[in-house]
């Protein structure tokens, strides 16, 4: 190795000088550059492996967040809005059929009976009816049964 004297050493790092083109200096032969099909086909597949975990973590949410158990025991009948945050609602667990008053932080039991003693039309004629026009219907028939007596 020889050693380039100090005042050469600087001029070698200075800029080049007005009027001279920068010269860009060819890769050596066994240097492979990247190639676009190989670029591109490496992004598509990180691509794929980030929707991937999109999709995992969507089913992941799904299935953690079902209801376990006694869900398909619960079904609503129908409801009535009875004020602009309040509702009452028909819901069937079982053989039972609770009334539920239902307000914004709270829900109470008004009313429960036998599955067989609700009187629904859509039960008698075996043709299924709008359930909101039928709740309706019980809801107006019970409140006067209640009134009455």
């Amino acid at each position: 190795m020889t050693a380039i004297p100090a005042p050469q050493a600087t001029e070698a790092l200075a800029a080049p000088a007005a009027g001279t083109a920068a010269v860009t200096t060819p890769l050596p032969a066994g240097t492979a550059t990247p190639e676009l099909g190989a670029s591109v086909l490496q992004m598509l597949f990180g691509l794929a492996v980030v929707i991937a975990l999109l999709f995992a973590c969507l089913w992941l949410i799904r299935r953690l967040s079902a209801p376990r158990g006694g869900g398909a025991a619960i079904k609503v009948l129908g409801a009535a809005a009875v004020g602009p945050r309040e509702r009452v609602v028909l819901v069937e667990l079982g053989e039972q059929v609770l009334v539920l008053g239902v307000a914004p932080g709270s829900v109470t039991r008004l009313h429960d009976m036998k599955r067989r003693e609700l009187p629904l039309p859509a039960d008698a004629a075996g043709i299924a009816a709008p359930a909101g026009k039928a709740f309706a219907a019980w809801l107006k028939q019970a409140t006067e049964r209640r009134n009455a007596g």
